[in-house]
C-alpha cells in the first residue's frame, strides 16, 4: 500500500515537472523573440598585441577596409593599428605621423584615410587629418562646428559616396552633415516625444543608407541617401535582445544583418535590414566570445565580425556559419 502510494505520487510528480518543462517550451517556440536561437557566428581568433608585439591597450575603434580587408584599430595610446587580412600587424599611426588624438576613421571612394583628432597641446582645435592611399598626411581640416547652445564634441563619423562627411558628437542632438568643401550644410536631427535626440555615432551601409546611434534612447534611426527619414528600430532596456546603451553599428552586405554593440549589457544584437531582431551573442565575461564593455565594430567583406573589447583590451573576430 505504502509502495503504490509511492507509485502514485512519483507519477504525479514527473506530470507536473513535464507541464512544467512543456510549458516552458511552448513559450519560447511562441515567442516572437527570433533570436531564441542560437547564435549564427563563432568566435574565430583575437587581437590582442600591437606592431611592436606588446599588449593592445584599451581598443576604442575599429574599421575594415573593404578593398584590402586590412583592419584598422585606435588603440589607448592615442594611434591608429593596422592590421592584415590576417591579423598580423603592419603599420602603426602615431605623432610622427600627425596623429596624436583619433575618435574615429573613415575611407572614401579614392582610398584616402580620414581621421578625426580631438584637441591637444599642438592642436588646440578639433580636427580632420586626410592621409592618401599611401598613408601620407596631406591636409588638417580645423572645424569649431556649434549649432544651438550645446557645445559639439566630435566622436564618429562616416563618409557617403558624394563625399559628404558626417559627424556624430558625444550625446549631440543630431548628426552634422559637412559638404565637399566641409562646410555645414545640414542637421539631422529627429525629435522624439517632443524632444531632440541625442546621438552617439553614425554609420552608412553599402546601400548608402544612414544609421543614426542613439544611446540615450536606445534605438538605431536609418535615413535614406538623400537624408530622409525611413525608420527606427531598437527597444530600450536591459534584457535580452534590447538595447540599453547600444554604441555603433556594422553591416554584413552579404546576408543583410546589422549588428549593433550594447555597450552596457556587454552584447551584439543582430537585426535585418528591416530592424527585426535575429540573434545576440556575448555577454559580461573573460573568456572567448565574452565582452567586457564592447564598444566598436567593423565588418569585413567575407563577413567576419570584428568587435573592440574594450576592458579585456583586445579585438575579438567572429566568423558567420
Amino acid at each position: 500500500m505504502r509502495y503504490s502510494a509511492y507509485i502514485k505520487y512519483s507519477n504525479i510528480k514527473n506530470l507536473f515537472i513535464f507541464i512544467v518543462l512543456l510549458s516552458a517550451c511552448f513559450i519560447i517556440l511562441s515567442s516572437d523573440n527570433a533570436y531564441a536561437q542560437r547564435p549564427l557566428v563563432r568566435f574565430f581568433d583575437v587581437i590582442d598585441y600591437d606592431a611592436d608585439w606588446n599588449r593592445l591597450v584599451r581598443p576604442s575603434f575599429a574599421m575594415s577596409d573593404p578593398d584590402t580587408g586590412e583592419i584598422y584599430i585606435i588603440d589607448g595610446h592615442g594611434r591608429v593599428i593596422i592590421y592584415s587580412s590576417e591579423l598580423y600587424p603592419l603599420f602603426t599611426m602615431g605623432k610622427s605621423h600627425h596623429v596624436e588624438l583619433p575618435e574615429g576613421l573613415a575611407l572614401d571612394n579614392d582610398g584616402n584615410l580620414y581621421v578625426l583628432q580631438s584637441f591637444s597641446e599642438r592642436f588646440p582645435r578639433y580636427r580632420i587629418s586626410i592621409f592618401n592611399s599611401c598613408l601620407k598626411w596631406v591636409r588638417d581640416i580645423s572645424f569649431d562646428v556649434s549649432i544651438g547652445e550645446k557645445p559639439f564634441i566630435p566622436y564618429r563619423m562616416a563618409i557617403d559616396k558624394k563625399g559628404y562627411l558626417y559627424i556624430a558628437g558625444i550625446r549631440y542632438p543630431g548628426v552634422i552633415v559637412l559638404d565637399k568643401d566641409y562646410k555645414p550644410v545640414d542637421l539631422l536631427a529627429p525629435v522624439e516625444d517632443d524632444k531632440a535626440v541625442t546621438f552617439i555615432n553614425v554609420a552608412i551601409d553599402d546601400d548608402g543608407l544612414i544609421y543614426l546611434v542613439s544611446e540615450d534612447k536606445g534605438h538605431i534611426y536609418v535615413y535614406d541617401e538623400n537624408r530622409e527619414f525611413l525608420f527606427q528600430f531598437g527597444e530600450k532596456g536591459g534584457s535580452a535582445g534590447k538595447l540599453s546603451r547600444p554604441r555603433a553599428v556594422g553591416f554584413d552586405s552579404q546576408r543583410g544583418w546589422v549588428y549593433v554593440v550594447d555597450y552596457m549589457r556587454h552584447t551584439i544584437n543582430a537585426y535585418d535590414k528591416n530592424g527585426g531582431i535575429i540573434f545576440e551573442f556575448g555577454g559580461m565575461g573573460w573568456g572567448e566570445g565574452w565582452f567586457r564593455f564592447p564598444i566598436d565594430i567593423s565588418v569585413s567583406k567575407s563577413g567576419d565580425v570584428i568587435v573592440t573589447d574594450l576592458f579585456n583590451q583586445r579585438v575579438q573576430v567572429f566568423k558567420p556559419y
